[in-house]
This record gives structure tokens, C-alpha cells and sequence, in this order.
């Protein structure tokens, strides 16, 4: 008999090109009346706001505009958004962006209701009150921030990214709307996408994985396999773009119910210390971990190959079919440009602490295999040093 689950989707979701015309009449629904915009200035400066802020205005909906996220957003990033909501007497949240914008509008929210430093939240469910209501506009086809009850802040003091996985987070309004994905440069669609990938993969395979997460896993896995390539390629077609809005978009409906796992989990050790972007992060060690993962659920990585568009039917084993599907990821991430660790900050002397930390990231307990620090390095350092293997042994 299959268990009874808690199952979190945004109570409104507006997905397609042109879906964000839809908001101010939402809006004006829930009777809210003043917005915290939060974003970061490059949104501002290429006009991606003002397509925003021009459905706000011709709704007669008040607003003022919080831009100074950075790219790994911090504790300060917090605090300072709060003191402008408080200040403009906000009763709720619009952010538009990636993860970015996304991430500080739902520790906004949190704070806003539960009071405290940002710091008090770290880790599971720590708030006891709903955020102010938020809607979150995607503008990148990769985080699916704006359907999720994950958020991560930076703890500059710590160098840490600090994972808060909050039901109470969860936006009320989610809007996907390939339009404001046109003006996104390859590299930024690349990285976003293949952070898209990363979370159908780890959804699919988490210990919390089930029927319904499943299903949308592979639909997602399918869409980014037939459109990122192109997205990045033709960053102006809207028929990929759409596809990859939908990819990114249910993948976060997956990973928000089933869980992530170790990628997601040293990923965050990179971003913390090397301010690396996180798609790009989680890019670079999915196919390790892939392998490392693979003895836990042999079928459901050859699944995964069949999705990546593989043809599994001509591995002469299931272990064969999911070695087909790192093979794809590899593939798929030299086709759109991702560097190798070797091309980033990372430093071999800070493996230890990085794997400490990883060890105790809240993703890794979904994680479908069991895993040591020692593991946990080896991964690292495999990595590091591009030396890819069928299966890593755990010690």
C-alpha cells in the first residue's frame, strides 16, 4: 500500500509565453497592495523588469523595487530587502529572476512573519508561519525557485550556503514565461539548464522519489535533452525556450516532493567557497555522482539513459544502459560549454572542509546510497582530476 504524502505545489501557476500579463489580475484577486520587488540590477538594466513592472502599472499596483541581490545571495542581501519591506510597509513579494532573486525573496518573506536572523532557518522547517505571499517570476529556465519549498542563502561569515527546506517558503503565485528567458546569453542558459537536469536526475533517484515525482522527473528529463542544446544555440527561438521553461519548471514540481541528493549537496560547498555558479557547479559533478549512485538503482538509471534519448535496447546490461546515461550528460554538458573543475577556483587543500560540509548539507540524507566523507573527497577529486569510472567503491 503506497504511503500518504504531503504533496506542496504554489496554489497559482501561470506557465507559457505571455503568462506574466496574467499576474496583476491574480494580484488584484488576493487583495495584496504593495509589492517588495526583488531582483538584481542586471534584470534591471536589459528591460526584463520593466516588462514586469509595466503589468504592475497598468494594474494600478503599487510597488518598489529591491535590486542589489548578488549571484550566490547573502545574509546582508536579506536583512537589507527586510528593512526596505518594512520600511515601504510591503505586504508581499514579487521577485523576478533565476535562483538568485527567488532564493532572498522567500528568506524576505520568512523574516517578514517569523522575525529573526536568517540564520535561525537553516535546515528543515524551522519557521512556524506562512511567508508573506509571494509571486515569483521565473526569468531562467534551470533553478525552478518559484515552485519549490527550497531556498539558500550564503553565510558570508561561514563561507557556507545555508539550505533551508521550508514548506512556509513556498510560493503563492509562480509564473514561467519563456518571454523573459529570450535575452539570456548561452553560457547562463547553459548553466541553468543543466541545473534543471541535475534536479529532474537526483528527484528521479532520491530516496523520497515517488509516482507522481517519477513521472514529471523523466517528462522533464526528456524536454531538456530535446531542447537546451538549442536554447543555448538560438537563444531567441521560443519554441525551445518553452520547452525548456516547461523542463525546468515541472522538474522543480519533482525534486520539491522527492528530494535532491549528494550533486545538490557539494555543489553548495562550491558556490560557498568559490562564489562558482551553481548550475555550472552542479554540471560539473553530476556525472561522477551519477556513477557513484548508479549500484542503488541500476534500472532507474538506465530510465534515465531512455529519457536522455539513449537507446538503452542495444546495452548488452541494465548496468550498461545507465552507464549510457552519464555517458549523455557528458555529452550534453561539453556540447554547451561547461568548463571542468580544474578551470575553477577549486583548490585540492580545501577538499577536507569541503567535504565536511558536504557531508552535513541537508540534500545528502535524500541521497539513494549511502555516503562517507571519503566518498565524498574521491568524488571531488575524480573530478578534478577528469578521471570518470563505471562504478566508485565506498569504503
Amino acid at each position: 500500500m503506497l504511503a500518504a504524502r504531503r504533496i506542496y505545489w504554489p496554489a497559482i501557476n501561470l506557465v507559457g509565453p505571455g503568462s506574466v500579463k496574467l499576474i496583476g489580475e491574480e494580484i488584484t484577486k488576493l487583495g495584496l497592495k504593495k509589492a517588495l520587488l526583488v531582483t538584481d540590477r542586471v534584470l534591471v538594466q536589459t528591460g526584463i523588469v520593466k516588462e514586469v513592472t509595466d503589468v504592475l502599472d497598468d494594474s494600478g499596483i503599487s510597488y518598489t523595487i529591491f535590486d542589489d541581490v548578488k549571484p550566490n545571495p547573502t545574509t546582508k542581501n536579506v536583512h537589507d530587502g527586510l528593512a526596505l519591506f518594512q520600511q515601504e510597509n510591503c505586504d508581499f513579494l514579487i521577485t523576478v529572476g533565476g535562483g538568485s532573486p527567488q532564493d532572498t525573496g522567500s528568506a524576505i518573506g520568512i523574516l517578514s512573519t517569523n522575525g529573526g536572523n536568517i540564520v535561525d532557518y537553516e535546515g528543515m522547517s524551522k519557521s512556524t508561519r506562512r511567508a508573506a505571499p509571494i509571486v515569483a517570476i521565473s526569468t531562467t529556465a534551470g533553478t525552478a525557485a518559484e515552485v519549490t519549498i527550497n531556498y539558500v542563502i550564503t553565510d558570508e561569515d561561514r563561507k557556507l550556503k545555508m539550505i533551508m527546506i521550508d514548506p512556509n517558503a513556498l510560493p503563492t503565485i509562480a509564473v514561467n514565461d519563456p518571454e523573459l528567458m529570450l535575452k539570456k546569453p548561452a553560457g547562463l542558459t547553459a548553466a541553468t539548464g543543466l541545473d534543471a537536469l541535475t534536479h529532474a536526475i537526483e528527484g528521479y533517484v532520491a530516496k523520497g522519489a515517488f509516482e507522481l515525482s517519477d513521472a514529471i522527473a523523466y517528462k522533464s528529463m526528456e524536454l531538456i535533452s530535446k531542447y537546451l542544446v538549442k536554447a543555448v544555440k538560438e537563444g531567441q527561438n521560443l519554441e525551445a525556450r518553452s520547452g525548456m521553461g516547461w523542463g525546468s519548471y515541472i522538474a522543480g514540481l519533482s525534486y520539491s516532493n522527492a528530494g535532491l541528493g549528494l550533486v545538490h549537496s557539494m555543489a553548495h560547498q562550491l558556490g560557498g567557497e568559490y562564489d562558482l555558479a551553481h548550475g555550472v557547479a552542479n554540471a560539473i559533478l553530476l556525472p561522477y555522482i551519477m556513477e557513484f549512485n548508479m549500484d542503488a538503482s541500476p534500472k532507474k538509471f538506465a530510465d534515465i539513459a531512455r529519457a536522455l534519448g539513449e537507446n538503452v535496447d542495444e546495452a548488452a546490461s541494465i548496468e550498461e544502459a545507465g552507464q549510457m546515461a552519464v555517458t549523455a550528460v557528458r555529452r550534453i554538458a561539453k556540447e554547451v560549454g561547461i568548463p571542468s573543475l580544474k578551470e575553477t577556483a577549486f583548490t585540492p587543500e580545501d577538499v577536507d572542509k569541503l567535504a565536511t560540509q558536504a557531508l552535513n548539507d541537508a540534500c545528502t540524507g535524500a541521497n539513494p546510497k549511502e555516503v562517507t566523507k571519503d566518498d565524498i573527497i574521491a568524488i571531488y577529486m575524480r573530478a578534478y582530476n577528469d578521471q570518470p569510472s563505471k562504478v566508485l567503491v565506498t569504503n
